[in-house]
C-alpha cells in the first residue's frame, strides 16, 4: 500500500484536522450569529428537539443537554425513527417547537422522515445542520447551517461529529443571549492542537494495549451523549466490545465487569470529578484499567481555561484516537469498518 491508501490513512487525518475544522466552522458560525439571534427572539419556543440517527443521536442527546441548561429552555435529543414513527414523544404543551435535525450526510432517510412529519403536523419550525450542500435534508430547514470543511472520507464519524457538536454549543450561547461567550469557543482550537500533540502517544498507549478486551465509557449530565459517541467509534472501527454508562450508574450492577481486561474512560465534568474519580478507583481496585479525560488530575488534561459546557468538545478527539489506534492493533482498517457504510437510506 502507498501511504495514501495505508488503513486508517482518512480517519488519523480527519481526527488531526479537527482544530484547523473547528475554526473554519466558527468563521462560517459567525456570519450567521445575527439572524439566528433574530430567530430566537422573534419566536417563544416551547421546546427545543434535536434529532439524528447513530452519531448524531448521540450528539443530540449532548446538545440537548446543553441548550437546556444555558438558555433555559425545554430541550431533549431523540432519534429520528422514534419522531417519524411516534411523533407522540412531542408535547403539544410546549408548541410552538423548533426542530434542529443533523446529519453529517443530510440524506439520512428517518432524519429527512422526522422533519417532514415534524413539519407536516405543524409543530414548529425546522433547522438542519449538515456537512454537504444540496442533499435531500435541506428541503426540510427553514433555516440550513452547512460545514463543508468538516466533509469525511471515512465512514465513522470523527471531524463531522465534533464540528457540528461545537455549532449546536455555538447556537445555545446565541439562543441564550450569551454572544459575548462565542470568543470561548474560539480558544478551543488551539487547545485541541494541544491535546493532540501532547496526548497521541498516550491515546496509542491505551487502544493497542492487547490485554485489554472491552471498553467501558462513563460521562454524566452533558457529557453522557459523548461517552455514547466514544463508545461508538470503538465499536465502529475497531469492532472491540464497548459500552457507555452514566458515570456514577456504573456502580449499579455494570461494575462487576470491570475487572482485569477491562478499561474504564472516565469523561470527568467538573462539578462531580471527586464522584467520578471514585467510580473508577473501584474499577482499579477490581484489576481493571482506566483512563481519564478532563480537568485537573486527569490522564489527559484540558488546562483550557474555557468553562463547561462550552469546553466538551475536547473529550472527543484523543478519545477517537484511542478507537482508532485500537483498529489499528487488530489490523483493521478504520477508514472502511465492516458492515457499515457512511448513511443509512430506506425504500
Amino acid at each position: 500500500m502507498t501511504e495514501t491508501q495505508s488503513a486508517g490513512h482518512h480517519t488519523r487525518r480527519e481526527i488531526m484536522s479537527q482544530p484547523e475544522v473547528w475554526a473554519a466552522a466558527l468563521d462560517e458560525l459567525d456570519t450567521h450569529v445575527d439572524s439566528l439571534a433574530a430567530l430566537f427572539h422573534r419566536h417563544d419556543y416551547g421546546a427545543v428537539y434535536f434529532t439524528g440517527c447513530g452519531s448524531t443521536y448521540y450528539l443530540s442527546l449532548a446538545a440537548a443537554a446543553v441548550f437546556q441548561q444555558l438558555t433555559g429552555i425545554p430541550a431533549a435529543g431523540l432519534p429520528a425513527s422514534e419522531l417519524w414513527h411516534a411523533p407522540s414523544a412531542l408535547s403539544r404543551r410546549l408548541a410552538p417547537a423548533l426542530l434542529i435535525a443533523v446529519s453529517r450526510s443530510g440524506e439520512t432517510t428517518e432524519t429527512v422522515r422526522a422533519c417532514e412529519r415534524f413539519r407536516a403536523e405543524g409543530r414548529g419550525h425546522v433547522m438542519t445542520l449538515g456537512c454537504y450542500p444540496g442533499r435531500s435534508l435541506e428541503s426540510q430547514g427553514d433555516i440550513n447551517l452547512l460545514f463543508p470543511s468538516a466533509q469525511e472520507e471515512s465512514v465513522a464519524q470523527t471531524r463531522a461529529f465534533s464540528t457540528l457538536y461545537l455549532a449546536t454549543t455555538a447556537l445555545a450561547l446565541i439562543a441564550g443571549g450569551h454572544r459575548a461567550q462565542l470568543a470561548e469557543l474560539a480558544r478551543l482550537p488551539a487547545v485541541a492542537q494541544r491535546l493532540l500533540s501532547t496526548y497521541g502517544d498516550t491515546a496509542a498507549a491505551i487502544g493497542r494495549d492487547p490485554a485489554i478486551d472491552r471498553f467501558y465509557f462513563l460521562g454524566s449530565g452533558p457529557v453522557y451523549g459523548l461517552a455514547c459517541e466514544l463508545s461508538l467509534k470503538m465499536k465502529e472501527m475497531s469492532l472491540s466490545h464497548s459500552e457507555p454508562f452514566h458515570a456514577m450508574e456504573f456502580r449499579h450492577g455494570p461494575r462487576a465487569m470491570a475487572t482485569a481486561g477491562a478499561c474504564a474512560v472516565g469523561l470527568i465534568s467538573g462539578d462531580r470529578a471527586s464522584q467520578e474519580h471514585a467510580v473508577l478507583e473501584e474499577v482499579r481496585s477490581q484489576g481493571g484499567r482506566t483512563f481519564s479525560l478532563g480537568d485537573a488530575g486527569t490522564d489527559v488534561a484540558f488546562a483550557s481555561e474555557v468553562a463547561a459546557p462550552l469546553r466538551n468538545v475536547l473529550y472527543l478527539p484523543v478519545g477517537q484516537l484511542v478507537g482508532l489506534e485500537r483498529a489499528l492493533a487488530k489490523g483493521l482498517n478504520p477508514d472502511r469498518p465492516e458492515n457499515l457504510v457512511a448513511y443509512v437510506t430506506l425504500q
